[in-house]
């Protein structure tokens, strides 16, 4: 075994309950913590012990060898946790009775992402000393936990939003034989330019300038520069047809910036959000798109701010995959912009369109 991979189980896995909305609210879920002993990073910097949090739901079936068959990896966004698959937006469409991943047939496993969640981050101690972590990071933990720690090395698929949907693209490509699908949602598999990264360096200075930062060692929250940085988060996350209904006046916009500020304040911590924002700067799968050898199903929206589907990037680079399928969501009052990636009833079909061509395999 590899060093960066010897693996011990911190606490044995708990059976928790479901979210308010949730339609079932029994799917054996469990959660647990997995550890990574001496974890290397990708810029040198090493963790004694990374930390794993991961969610589970349904139970696994094994063949023979005792490796699982019916595993599905469900990879979140920036600023996000495995803990979000259960909105009902998205588990009441999909983990439902009968839905496309019902946990009576799958063995869901939601990660949270190195810098996430309950998983190992800033906030946890180090601070800016934490390890610089980058998306290889990210990719490399979460295949140590499903192929050694939940004794997954091939999954039934792969799928990621936002974030999680540029985790996909790298682990169709590092990893091509350890999965049979993969369903990206909301991103570009090219690198981090244009107005892309333009607000994300926008946030990130907005942090690292407020004298409050003080190099990442302050006592409390830059308030000045995670102001500016949510109010960009909100900027880049909004659907302009569906605000337009729902906030018609000057005063109803007023009125939802203020709630959905208040709402998310609280919830962040100026040296997790760099390092999230942060941990894209090197991505880029281009190069290695005719890597990707299972079927892939890529749905992007039109009315996404951090996506434009005017860059033309996706209907190029879908060419390239073998056996890639590429679907443009039409903006409407019932999209969501960059987040109708949760909102499953929206793409489900394209769901079971890969669903079966990939089990015909």
């Amino acid at each position: 075994m590899n060093r960066r991979c010897l693996l011990a189980l911190l606490a044995t896995a708990f059976t928790i309950a479901s979210p308010a909305g949730a339609a079932e609210p029994d799917r054996h879920q469990k959660e647990g913590d997995f550890i990574l002993r001496d974890f290397h990073f990708a810029s040198g910097e090493t963790l004694a012990e990374l930390k794993i949090h991961y969610l589970t739901l349904g139970e696994p079936v094994k063949d023979k060898q005792g490796h699982v068959t019916n595993a599905v990896l469900i990879l979140h966004g920036t600023g996000g946790s495995g803990r979000q698959f259960l909105r009902p937006q998205f588990a009441d469409v999909l983990f439902a009775s009968g839905g496309l991943l019902d946990p009576a047939k799958y063995f869901i496993i939601l990660p949270d992402g190195i810098g996430h969640g309950g998983s190992s981050k800033p906030s946890d101690g180090l601070h800016a000393r934490f390890p610089r972590y980058t998306y290889a990071d990210m990719i490399e933990a979460q295949h140590h936990l499903a192929a050694e720690h939940l004794s997954a090395p091939r999954l039934r698929l792969v799928m990621g939003t936002s974030m999680g949907c540029m985790h996909a693209f790298m682990w169709g490509e590092t990893f091509p034989d350890a999965m049979e699908a993969l369903m990206p949602l909301a991103c570009l598999p090219v690198p981090i330019a244009g107005r892309n990264r333009l607000w994300r360096k926008m946030t990130m200075d907005a942090i690292r300038e407020d004298p409050g930062y003080a190099g990442g060692d302050y006592t409390a929250e830059p308030a000045a520069g995670l102001r500016t940085a949510l109010d960009l988060l909100i900027l880049a996350g909004a659907a302009p047809l569906p605000m337009q209904k729902e906030e018609p006046t000057r005063d109803a916009v007023d009125q939802y910036l203020a709630k959905t500020f208040a709402d998310r304040i609280g919830t962040l911590d100026a040296n997790d959000l760099l390092y999230q924002i942060d941990a894209s700067r090197e991505y880029d799968p281009s190069p290695a798109l005719e890597r990707i050898a299972v079927p892939l199903m890529w749905v992007n929206s039109a009315d996404d701010f951090i996506n434009p589907p005017e860059l033309k990037v996706a209907e190029r680079e879908v060419k390239r995959v073998k056996r890639g399928t590429f679907v443009l969501i039409p903006a409407s009052e019932s999209t969501h912009g960059h987040g109708t990636h949760t909102w499953a009833a929206i793409w489900k079909e394209r769901l079971f369109d890969l669903l079966r061509e990939s089990e015909a395999r």
